[in-house]
């Protein structure tokens, strides 16, 4: 079953007034507290028709999730409560689907959260357009050129904590299909003078904190700054940090953004040093100096900071340091070059650092578009954002509010003209009569500021390029003289009567009377910031610099170039962008965005009413709820209307088969409503007044109600019927369940009973039977009995003289056997286990089988013995004589010996056929070697030992020096009579020589080695494989050996070491060597 789609309505469940055109009555008071209500239910947006009121909570709200975005994707603009949402896909449906040309304007003042709003309005249209890799990526581009121009173009103002100063127009296009394509971006009228001068309270741009913050240790010395904020003069200290604002992650995230956008890693390193030379540019100083000629100028006090600057720039130093210094005006083919005093100097280094930054702003912006704009050229549809500076009302207003108030004064006219077209071509396209609605024409204003010939700016031109002396008080004179019956114009001076008692004029302002409101300008400052004056020697000096951004950012530098002609002001400039903006605007489909701020504290929950009615009244929102409702004040398609409203009549509840028309003109009739109050469109009706559209919603209530009230009456039946009837059903059921419960229980106990009596039964009969059987079985066993001892008798009687002979032997023998038998089997489960080591053994049972039992213990001791020997390689064989040779020959005798038991016997411990370096004595040597050992050989003459390599072959014992490999004397082993060796702890032995042989003509050896017991062990078995006698193996200690041809007693001794535990050889005389033992 398909899920049925829930009809909803901009009306249902309305906190207040969802639409301030259905507001009733309609004044400011109503107006504001119908914005409080839905405020302080966290309801922050309200509709004036198709335009949106926002009111920033100053605080997240869970109302942009993507479960929110879906709710609103693809929905009618009114069927749901009043979101940015809707307003956002009402447009982009508009464009994919009709073609037409979107735009979206956002409104409103500092803080009033603009930014936020076109960041809402492109994360919406970003999430329900086209997927894919190509159109990811154009999203991401488009997304993340945000944080890039915050970084640069917002600052924190008193306001603000992150309030743009510049004003930002994005058409972003897209494709037939809906998908984004690219992007253009422009930016109207940075505040570039906060550059050099915040108002207190306030910060300078983002970026010159978050570098500073942010960069790592590496780039801060590339640019030469320093993290300290209290070191540069242009960086304002007392709001140096925010509150809940992280400079060194927001500079990651602007890093990161640069590189998704698409600036190469140079680009993005030219930019930072651009920032860097801004920031120390504020650092340099002038102090004044007299000439000759009496003419004042500057020098630079510290030149450290223009040499740094210099460096970052590739500027030569002298160039920069005389663009500080001299003036040149070029007429003609003449040039005449003045010194400039202290304060010009400092006038052309702010001018200088504020040309530099808002070109690098400017720059940024063009290289952005070049990574954002639409790669194909196809038919593109164009969405615009514009967020732009809101209507600016501050204690002391210049130049800069002056410019921005006439752009709202433009976007106010804009607003009006294609509102009133809209619900023009709304009433003709529905056939409804078009009556004229009177409101106010901000043309007049427009006119003041604009006039090509006595406006305001056409006359701040006029004065700037003036020749003689120009000041803002000659200035404001030709403004009164031009001006002064202005209705709009008000000054001190005005030659108008009705001011000339106004006291509360400064002599040095004029007034406005915008469409928002009456607004103050001091006159100050108008003139220099009208000519936005750049020294021609300071963009030839930035021309001439090695960096290639900042050469290309003063393109007027080049002397190849030279235009004498003046360049036009700021004030032509931006009346010539917001030319091109409005007609821009004027191709586009507008939707609004109007942004108002609650308080002026930035925090949550508080709803200044002064403050929001100030706005309200310079926004002109109540003007446009007039405006809307002026003919009808709300209008809904025939199909919506009869469907929220057709349970009011009979006739068309609950379904009407004709057509939706017809179905409410029935609806309208019957429910008797003047025909004044409503017409009928060709797909819409139209209400006239707010009261018909509640009075109906009232009805539709109160029929709900009852309607409820029917549903729940009709639902109670139904439900106590099909109630009883599943009673009724189940007792049926439980009964005949019970039924059949009762009468299996009653069966089974008749079934249980009769096996019972079974069982009873069958348990008689088979005791009687068993009592009969046995009792048979009784007789003949009897009978049985009594003829076995009958004819036993009978054969005692005939055989008895045999069995007094020998009967007592045979119970012997066989009382004997049946008691060996038994001790077999019992020894065969008491058998210990098969290791040769384990000692248990069954007691023996009877005393005469002692002999027996001892035997049997020997007999099986050396089965398992061979048993365990059977298990043995021949090499471990091998190992195992060897051990017990040694056993036999040193155990109890050489106290050297238990620790020799577990150290097996390795036998070549030099490796000398893998070591390189015994290859010479490998060489010399045909025969196997058993041992290859390094001993210490005893000095004859003076006990001092030498290392030398011991090595024993089947046939020879040979010694070599450890050193070269070369063989020193070789013994064959026939001539090797007798092994001598202390009873100690020592590793001391003489190998005695035969008397006579060739070997022995410098007399026996004397040995000490680590390896005692198995060298003699291996020497002893390979003498007696060899000659088939047994070597002589005497253990003494005291002995003999033969010098040459001395006899010198060997003596071992007990005595105190002094290098620890290693045994000492001394020669004493000529008759004795002591060998002192630890």
């Amino acid at each position: 079953m398909a899920k049925m789609e829930v009809k909803t309505s901009l009306l249902d469940n309305m906190i207040g007034v969802g639409d301030m055109v259905l507001l009733e009555p309609l004044n400011e008071e109503t107006f504001i507290n119908n914005l409080k209500k839905r405020f302080d239910h966290n309801e922050i947006y309200t509709y004036i028709g198709s335009v949106v009121v926002s009111v920033n909570p100053y605080r997240s709200l869970p109302i942009y999730s993507p479960e929110k975005v879906e709710d609103y994707r693809n929905r009618n603009f009114y069927e749901l409560s009043p979101h940015i949402f809707a307003l956002s896909d009402e447009a982009y449906r508009s464009l994919r689907d009709q073609d037409k040309d979107q735009c979206i304007l956002i409104t409103g003042e500092s803080g009033a959260g603009k930014t936020e709003a076109s960041k809402l309005v492109m994360s919406y249209v970003a999430a329900v357009c086209g997927k894919g890799a190509e159109v990811n990526q154009v999203k991401e581009q488009l997304l993340q050129s945000n944080p890039v121009l915050e970084a640069f173009g917002n600052a924190k103002t008193v306001r603000n904590d992150n309030s743009s100063r510049f004003g930002k127009y994005m058409d972003i296009e897209f494709d037939f299909k809906g998908d984004p394509l690219g992007g253009v971006i422009s930016n109207y009228l940075l505040e570039k003078s906060r550059v050099v001068k915040q108002p207190r309270g306030e910060r300078n741009f983002h970026v010159f904190y978050q570098l500073l913050s942010g960069a790592s240790e590496e780039l801060l010395d590339k640019l030469t700054l320093e993290r300290d904020f209290s070191r540069y003069n242009y960086l304002s200290l007392d709001s140096a940090k925010v509150n809940g604002v992280d400079d060194a992650a927001n500079f990651r995230t602007v890093r990161n953004a640069m590189q998704i956008v698409g600036f190469l890693d140079h680009e993005a390193e030219s930019v930072l040093e651009v920032v860097a030379a801004v920031l120390k540019l504020g650092n340099i100083e002038f102090k004044p100096e007299s000439r000759v000629n009496g003419l004042d100028e500057s020098k630079i006090k510290d030149k450290n900071e223009l040499k740094e600057i210099c460096e970052l720039t590739g500027i030569d130093q002298s160039v920069l340091e005389r663009a500080f210094s001299f003036r040149t005006v070029e007429a003609k083919q003449e040039k005449v070059s003045t010194t400039l005093n202290v304060a010009q100097a400092y006038y052309a280094r702010d001018a200088l650092a504020k040309n530099l930054y808002s070109r690098l702003f400017s720059w940024l912006v063009n290289r952005i578009n070049e990574s954002i704009k639409a790669q194909t050229k196809v038919r593109k549809k164009v969405m615009g954002v514009l967020d732009i500076y809101g209507f600016e009302i501050f204690e002391d207003n210049s130049f800069e509010q002056f410019i921005i108030n006439y752009c709202n004064e433009k976007l106010q006219q804009i607003f009006i003209e294609l509102t009133l077209k809209e619900e023009q071509e709304e009433y003709v396209r529905e056939g409804i009569e078009w009556t004229h609605i009177d409101y106010f024409n901000n043309a007049i204003i427009c006119d003041l500021i604009e006039n090509n010939t006595n406006g305001i700016l056409a006359m701040l031109d006029e004065e700037c390029l003036r020749p003689g002396t120009v000041t803002d008080e000659t200035f404001l004179e030709k403004l009164n003289q031009v001006c002064a019956t202005h209705q709009h114009f008000e000054s001190r001076m005005s030659k108008s009567s009705r001011f000339l008692n106004d006291t509360s004029l400064p002599h040095s302002c004029f007034r406005i009377q915008h469409y928002a409101g009456k607004v103050l300008y001091q006159v100050e400052g108008f003139v220099d910031k009208n000519n936005d004056l750049l020294y021609r020697d300071l963009s030839q000096a930035m021309w001439k610099a090695g960096h290639t951004l900042i050469k290309s950012l003063f393109p007027e530098g080049n002397p190849a170039k030279i235009n004498l002609k003046r360049p036009p002001t700021a004030g032509s400039q931006f009346k010539a962008s917001v030319a091109t903006l409005m007609k821009n605007l004027q191709t586009k489909n507008p939707n609004y965005i109007r942004c108002i701020k609650p308080n002026d504290k930035k925090a949550a929950r508080i709803f200044s009413e002064a403050l929001v009615c100030h706005q309200i009244r310079y926004l002109g929102l109540l003007e446009n709820v007039r405006v809307r409702r002026a003919g009808y004040a709300f209008r809904q398609a025939y199909e919506p209307c009869l469907e929220r409203y057709k349970m009011l009549c009979k006739q068309t509840w609950p379904h009407w088969k004709g057509p939706a028309r017809a179905g409410v003109e029935v609806l309208f009739n019957e429910l008797e409503i003047p025909v004044e109050e409503y017409s009928f469109g060709r797909s819409k009706i139209f209400i006239r007044n707010p009261r018909t559209l509640f009075k109906l919603e009232d009805l539709r209530k109160q029929r709900l109600e009852d309607l409820a009230t029917l549903i729940q009456k009709i639902y109670r039946g139904w439900k106590c019927r099909t109630h009883f009837l599943l009673m009724k059903k189940s007792q049926i059921v439980i009964a005949a369940w019970y039924r059949r419960y009762a009468q299996q229980k009653r069966y089974q106990q008749i079934k249980s009973s009769a096996l019972v009596i079974q069982s009873y039964i069958r348990g008689w009969k088979a005791r009687k039977i068993l009592r009969e059987l046995k009792h048979r079985k009784r007789c003949e066993e009897a009978a049985t009995t009594i003829a076995a001892y009958w004819h036993g008798t009978q054969v005692r009687r005939e055989y008895r003289k045999f069995f007094r002979a020998n009967a007592g032997k045979k119970i012997y023998e066989f009382t004997l056997q049946r008691i060996v038998q038994k001790y077999f089997l019992e020894m065969k489960n008491k058998m210990p286990s098969l290791s040769p080591v384990d000692k248990n053994w069954p007691p023996r049972p009877y005393l005469f089988l002692d002999s027996t039992h001892k035997e049997l213990k020997r007999i099986f001791h050396l089965w398992r013995c061979k048993k365990y020997r059977d298990q043995f390689t021949d090499q471990q064989k091998l190992i195992y004589e060897e051990k017990l040779e040694a056993s036999e020959l040193f155990k109890d005798k050489k106290a050297l010996y238990p620790s020799s038991v577990g150290q097996p016997f390795q036998g070549a411990y030099l490796e000398i056929n893998k070591n390189p370096k015994y290859k010479k004595l490998k060489d010399a040597i045909e025969e196997k070697i058993i041992i290859a050992e390094v001993v210490n050989k005893i000095n004859r003459a003076n006990g001092k030992s030498t290392s030398r390599i011991f090595l024993l072959t089947n046939n020879n014992l040979l010694l070599a020096d450890q050193k070269s490999g070369q063989i020193k004397s070789e013994v064959p082993l026939v001539d090797v009579t007798k092994v001598s060796m202390s009873s100690q702890n020592d590793g001391f032995f003489a190998v005695h020589l035969k008397e006579g042989s060739e070997a022995a003509s410098k007399g026996d050896f004397l040995f000490s080695s680590d390896h005692l017991i198995e060298m003699a062990t291996k020497l002893y078995r390979t003498t007696l494989s060899q000659t088939k006698q047994k070597l002589n193996i005497e253990i003494s200690d005291e002995f003999l050996v033969q010098f040459r041809q001395d006899k010198v007693c060997v003596k071992f001794i007990q005595g105190n070491q002094k290098n620890g535990s290693v045994p000492t050889c001394k020669r004493k005389n000529n008759r004795l060597l002591e060998v002192a033992v630890p």
